[in-house]
């Protein structure tokens, strides 16, 4: 196993993979049908096993994503369908869902927009108590793996629609406890890894020529749908530090308003709380 894995990291890392190494044991233990731990304990591999192996690795070093290449993606305690023409969800959004999680009490209603995979929709549903949870997606091929996961959790409530449109769930307003949005935030002509150009789709990513294009109506539509004292939180590019919690004072609606980093340290999200 260890000249098949050191063969698949060195192709990975020429292809400019940024984690090489990793992505070349979760492929193996994909093929092989086992967790990466047990990796270590596998001397032999069959030849249709290391055929199949072998081009799963040439894939990903065309950088098609490791997510597409293994069906799912994980995202704090699930693993989640994901496929051509949904964004994979990245590991700095769990922060956004776990700020949603604590502050989820026992049947509340929660919003999730831009919902895509269903990433945060299904970690509420998963790991609070809500009372119902509302998945808005307006991209049809985002929906059938937005359905498909929250299949999993009877709160959650697929709803097809536009984020923009103020009318949206206009038989929710001012009902709403929680609202979570990570909507598509990079600027216009910003360089992304070939995985978001080639693969992600567009409208999931670039969110106009500031990137503040999809945020702006969501601001407007957080305070329409939230009771008083419910609180949003919206994911935004680093660039936005300021700029997302300048909106969401100059709304007028909210207090309370906030800026939170990711792991790495660069601004990720800002929270508020309606008035």
């Amino acid at each position: 196993m260890a000249p098949v894995l050191a063969k698949a990291t060195a192709l990975l890392a020429g292809a400019g993979v940024s984690s090489p190494r990793v992505d070349a044991e979760l492929l193996a233990a994909h093929v092989l049908g086992v967790g990466r731990g047990r990796l270590l304990l596998i001397d032999t591999v069959r030849e249709d096993e290391a055929r199949r192996f072998a081009g799963l690795a040439e894939q990903r070093a065309q950088r098609i994503p490791l997510q597409h290449l293994l069906g799912t993606a994980a995202f704090r305690h699930l693993e989640l369908a994901v496929g051509e023409g949904v964004f994979v969800p990245r590991p700095e959004t769990e922060l956004l869902a776990g700020w949603g999680i604590e502050h989820t009490a026992p049947g509340a209603t929660v919003v999730d927009l831009c919902s895509g995979t269903g990433a945060i929709a299904c970690s509420v549903a998963d790991e609070a108590a809500p009372g119902r949870v509302i998945a808005v997606e307006r991209s049809p091929a985002a929906l059938a793996y937005l359905r498909r996961n929250a299949g999993a959790f009877p709160v959650v409530r697929v709803v097809p629609g536009d984020v923009t449109d103020p009318e949206l769930l206009a038989e929710c307003r001012g009902m709403v406890d929680v609202l979570l949005c990570n909507p598509p935030y990079v600027p216009d002509g910003t360089a992304v890894p070939p995985e978001v150009a080639d693969h992600d789709p567009a409208e999931a990513v670039f969110g106009g020529a500031d990137g503040l294009v999809v945020i702006r109506p969501v601001i407007a539509l957080a305070a329409a749908l939230l009771r008083p004292g419910g609180v949003v939180g919206i994911e935004h590019d680093d660039v936005h530090a300021a700029a997302v919690p300048g909106l969401l004072r100059a709304d007028g609606r909210f207090t309370a308003v906030a800026a939170h980093q990711d792991l790495t340290g660069r601004p990720r999200y800002a929270t508020a709380r309606r008035v």
